[in-house]
């Protein structure tokens, strides 16, 4: 019993976040008629603003996200088009790394070198825990495979450090950047504030979600290998 209390608050802890910053996002996706424009329109809209019309503003199926080497916003089709809440708000979330980008915000600057750094890792890591059977049946060297295993876990394991140290970056675009924004301009009905800044911290959260999931498949492997 216990055992099984211990797994269901590892697998909250694991998803919980995630599940929470999506049924966020979710929730607050509706229509609203009285939005003047869609979150791509809103973006083109406050990097104007920032005299930083250079930086594109383009639709993606990645995942919103700010990319400071081709200086672009990048929003999912809902939000690149659609008039919402969400849309609004996380097109100023966005446009807070943007700002941060345009303003040499030296953490967004360590965060872009690392999550490079941490996408190489775990694409190592997943290719050498992918040929590691077989590297251990030709070999028959327990301690070439312990050292390969070690290897490919560690640059899994990285992604997720890295994942879990850029939360201050998300923060700053979400509530240093973002949300000034936001109320300085009067964007937003008093009512909605509150719900917008959910979705901002959900902005925020989205990348130490991954991290804890990620974290599940490092456990996945470290079982698959003690057997």
């Amino acid at each position: 019993m216990h055992f099984l209390i211990i797994g269901l608050l590892l697998l909250l802890l694991l998803f919980g976040p995630q599940l929470w910053a999506r049924s966020v996002l979710r929730r607050y996706s509706k229509p609203r008629p009285d939005y003047p424009g869609t979150g791509g329109q809103f973006a083109r809209h406050l990097l104007k603003q920032f005299d930083m019309d250079k930086v594109k503003v383009e639709g993606t199926d990645q995942g919103d996200h700010y990319d400071p080497v081709d200086k672009a916003v990048r929003l999912t089709p809902d939000n690149l088009n659609g008039k919402s809440l969400t849309a609004v708000t996380v097109a100023a979330h966005e446009v807070g790394h943007a700002i941060q980008d345009h303003l040499n915000y030296a953490p967004l600057k360590w965060r872009a070198r690392l999550v490079g750094l941490a996408q190489a890792a775990e694409k190592t890591g997943s290719g050498v825990l992918m040929v590691l059977p077989l590297v251990a049946l030709i070999t028959r060297s327990p301690a070439a495979s312990a050292v390969m295993f070690a290897v490919g876990l560690g640059s899994m394991a990285i992604g997720s450090v890295v994942h879990l140290i850029t939360l201050p970056v998300e923060w700053d675009a979400s509530f240093g950047r973002a949300m000034p924004l936001l109320k300085a301009g009067r964007y937003l009905e008093p009512q909605d504030e509150k719900a917008a800044r959910r979705i901002l911290k959900a902005c925020a959260l989205t990348y130490f979600a991954s991290s804890l999931a990620n974290l599940l498949n490092v456990w996945r492997w470290l079982r698959f290998w003690r057997r």
